[in-house]
């Protein structure tokens, strides 16, 4: 896991490294069990997207991570160095999942990036870009077979 050093394209905002090494810190351990953590870096009023789904507002995505955490075996991300515009971060990631219900609980690892607007020392915006089909669709068992066969085709 890499913390706070940030390649800074715009004036200081003194909050922004400490809130990225808590978010980059309670990603590496959140768990189904500790849900109740995420008003330590997230606002009340956060929007959060990725690939899969738009929350709006802290009670919202805590039930959509508790959603998504509910079958993880573990989860654990190396983040590169952010880039960071005054409140704003885009921090590159790949994240090491083992899932009960993706490719047999075994490990796969899919690279994504965090774009964030941090205000008042929380995380206010959070959209995640990935490839879904990477995450998920390629490690289904009968789905994954056609869809790698129409990459490799189209590759």
């Amino acid at each position: 896991m890499r913390t706070a050093s940030a390649v800074d394209m715009g004036a200081a905002n003194l909050a922004v490294p400490a809130t990225l090494d808590r978010f980059t810190a309670l990603f590496n351990e959140l768990d189904k069990d500790n849900m109740h953590r995420l008003p330590e870096i997230y606002s009340d009023d956060v929007r959060f997207q990725d690939p899969l789904g738009s929350v709006q507002g802290l009670d919202e995505l805590t039930h959509y991570f508790n959603a998504a955490y509910a079958n993880a075996i573990s989860c654990q991300f190396e983040f590169a160095d952010p880039v960071v515009d005054d409140q704003r971060v885009a921090i590159p990631w790949v994240m090491h999942l083992r899932h009960k219900r993706i490719n047999r609980g075994r490990e796969i690892a899919v690279q994504g990036i965090s774009h964030l607007t941090i205000r008042d020392s929380k995380v206010c915006y959070h959209r995640d870009y990935f490839d879904a089909g990477q995450l998920l669709y390629e490690n289904l068992p009968m789905v994954g077979k056609v869809i790698r066969w129409v990459k490799g085709y189209a590759g």
